[in-house]
């Protein structure tokens, strides 16, 4: 257990400390403000504060984890090595920046609630990120500077055993709308088929009619292939159906139609299931709280995951919402346009809510990548090529890789050919020794 001394034991301080300690390092924290109980530990010890109480292994401390609400703060990022971290803490430091305050700066999500521009959808803008910005959003900066911390703590102590983790996948499937043409109903079949033929789209004509019947597999019916792949794999795939009401931004299909039951309960019996709640569930609590008994009342047991439509996130109301609806865990967090790690880690983290100044319970698996980013790659080889350099960053830290594919990006549509490919060398990268 690692001993932290400090002049004031804050949440944020017990939040941020947890989770690079415990959650990627493996081992306990605790604290004290005693000097006398800091002095008589006799295993992994540090002192966090702002000056070094004799020669123990110090880190100077930035004063954002003493603050509390937002405050204007100063971010200068600088090279590290390989890798780049902010808040630097001068030469007297075990290590050459306040970790812990950066780390809870990018998990907390502190510049999300800052003014900011957004997109057409409401959204947080990658390019508004400080790690965009710097060009270290391609790397999960917090669990890279945790192996730092680890490497100077081995130094220090180098009879403690640190524990080690492993590479593990978590496979996102998101389910939108489950079929391309099958159980739209009269009105949206017909819609769809004037729409056709308006643009003169006659194969897409031709294929919904000889769908709906039943001469020919629905394209985005992948179902039967990702089960198969599931059965295969030892990591345990997730998938998010929608089952919202039909709306502009939302066009699954009806929830209470029997097949789309039985389908969502065929695939529970060999994934687990969630909610991908509708884009007017974000701002509406009734309409979530609605969509969640809904899921629970097909899937026969308690609601544990949920992913938002669009992957927007409103902070902190849409995790508030999950919280009040004793919902688990979210897969929201991610950027729909480009590769990366939004909060800096590959680590599941708890959502801390900065104007409670608490963690709450609910857990948040953030996503590195979506299949939609790699369709601006022409050729298959540099899909590939963009896909093994995000792998590799989260094995250098032996992280969680959380890719977010679709039903349809397994059907044989020409824009997702070759990403059945890409899915196999996600599930691969876990039977292969980490780096």
């Amino acid at each position: 257990m690692l001993l932290v001394y400090t002049h004031n034991i804050t949440p944020r301080l017990k939040y941020v400390f947890k989770h690079v300690c415990t959650r990627v390092l493996g081992f306990e924290v605790s604290f004290t403000t005693k000097v006398e109980e800091f002095i008589a530990h006799d295993s992994l010890k540090i002192s966090y504060t702002k000056q070094q109480l004799s020669n123990e292994f110090f880190i100077k401390s930035h004063e954002i984890l003493y603050d509390q609400g937002l405050n204007d703060i100063e971010i200068n990022v600088q090279p590290w090595k390989q890798t780049k971290c902010f808040f630097f803490n001068g030469e007297k430091s075990a290590i050459p920046f306040d970790i812990f305050a950066a780390s809870f700066y990018l998990l907390s999500r502190y510049e999300e609630y800052l003014p900011h521009v957004k997109d057409d959808f409401g959204r947080f803008l990658a390019t508004e990120s400080i790690a965009f910005k710097h060009n270290f959003l391609h790397q999960p900066v917090v669990d890279i500077w945790a192996y730092k911390f680890r490497d100077a703590l081995k130094t220090q102590f180098p009879d403690f055993e640190f524990p080690e983790r492993t590479y593990s996948v978590k496979p996102i499937i998101d389910v939108p709308s489950p079929y391309h043409f099958k159980l739209k109903g009269v009105m949206r079949s017909f819609g769809g088929s004037l729409k056709d033929l308006f643009k003169f789209e006659f194969k897409s004509f031709y294929n919904r009619f000889i769908v709906i019947f039943g001469l020919k597999h629905d394209p985005y019916d992948t179902f039967k292939y990702i089960i198969n792949k599931q059965k295969q794999s030892k990591f345990k795939f997730l998938f998010f159906f929608l089952i919202g009401d039909f709306s502009t931004y939302d066009k699954s299909i009806n929830p209470n139609k029997r097949k789309f039951v039985s389908l969502i309960k065929h695939v529970a019996d060999y994934c687990e299931v969630g909610l991908k709640t509708s884009f007017f569930a974000l701002d509406n609590f009734s309409i979530l709280k609605k969509e969640k008994l809904k899921m629970e009342d097909i899937i026969n047991t308690t609601l544990k995951a949920s992913r938002q439509s669009f992957s927007k996130l409103n902070l902190p109301e849409s995790y508030r919402n999950l919280i009040e609806l004793e919902v688990l865990e979210d897969y929201t967090m991610g950027y729909v346009n480009q590769i990366g790690f939004r909060a800096g880690s590959c680590t599941p983290f708890f959502f801390y809510d900065l104007d409670y100044e608490i963690q709450t319970p609910l857990k948040i698996h953030s996503y590195h990548i979506m299949d939609y980013v790699l369709l601006k790659h022409h050729s298959l080889l540099d899909k590939i090529k963009t896909l093994n350099e995000v792998i590799s960053e989260v094995k250098q830290v032996n992280g969680e890789f959380i890719p977010v594919f679709h039903n349809y990006t397994f059907s044989d549509i020409e824009r997702w050919k070759g990403f059945k490919e890409l899915f196999n060398i996600i599930l691969e990268s876990g039977h292969e020794k980490s780096m």
